[in-house]
């Protein structure tokens, strides 16, 4: 079972003195070649009657979860960048701010605009989701260019019951399924 053996492969890091908090390490998800296979099916799953046209992930870890999630669900994938991420792309890109994310900073993140259509079915996608920041801006971006938004999966959400409710988020794993 994959949510068995996302728990098996997670870890928490201790990065060290001075620190204030624990840091997930979920590289042991991308090293384990039958979690790559199930993940994305797993996470379209969650959606089974939605058919997006479209998957929207954030940058970095979405730029690797996103395609597998879009290949899953017969849909095209569009990167969702960070502040900084108009510069390195050619055309308009559509930003949305953020609300203050689990450290109180706030970031801008975007589409290209030439690629997320008005009549576009969306679902985003995040492989953690505690405040659900970046969602929130991303579902401001959907919205503003005229797409609808079918809802949000991820790996694990630590997020309140109604932040989960307000992204329409579902996902595989629970801050209390981890060790």
């Amino acid at each position: 079972m994959l949510s068995r053996r996302l728990v098996e492969l997670f870890e928490w890091i201790d990065p060290g003195p001075g620190s204030t908090h624990l840091v997930s390490d979920i590289s042991g998800w991308w090293r384990d070649p039958h979690v790559l296979a199930q993940v994305g099916p797993a996470l379209a799953g969650l959606f089974p009657d939605d058919h997006p046209t479209v998957v929207i992930a954030p940058e970095v870890t979405g730029l690797l979860l996103g395609p597998l999630v879009a290949v899953a669900a017969g849909a095209g994938f569009l990167p969702a960048y960070k502040d900084g991420g108009e510069r390195r792309r050619a055309g308009p890109t559509r930003w949305a701010e953020t609300p203050p994310d689990y450290r109180g900073r706030r970031l801008r993140v975007g589409v290209d605009g030439r690629r997320l259509n008005p009549g576009d079915r969306v679902l985003l996608v995040d492989d953690w989701v505690d405040t659900g920041a970046q969602l929130d801006a991303l579902c401001r971006v959907v919205r503003d260019a005229g797409a609808g938004l079918i809802g949000a999966a991820a790996l694990v959400a630590t997020c309140p019951p109604e932040v989960a409710a307000r992204l329409r988020l579902r996902a595989l794993l629970t801050g209390a399924d981890l060790p």
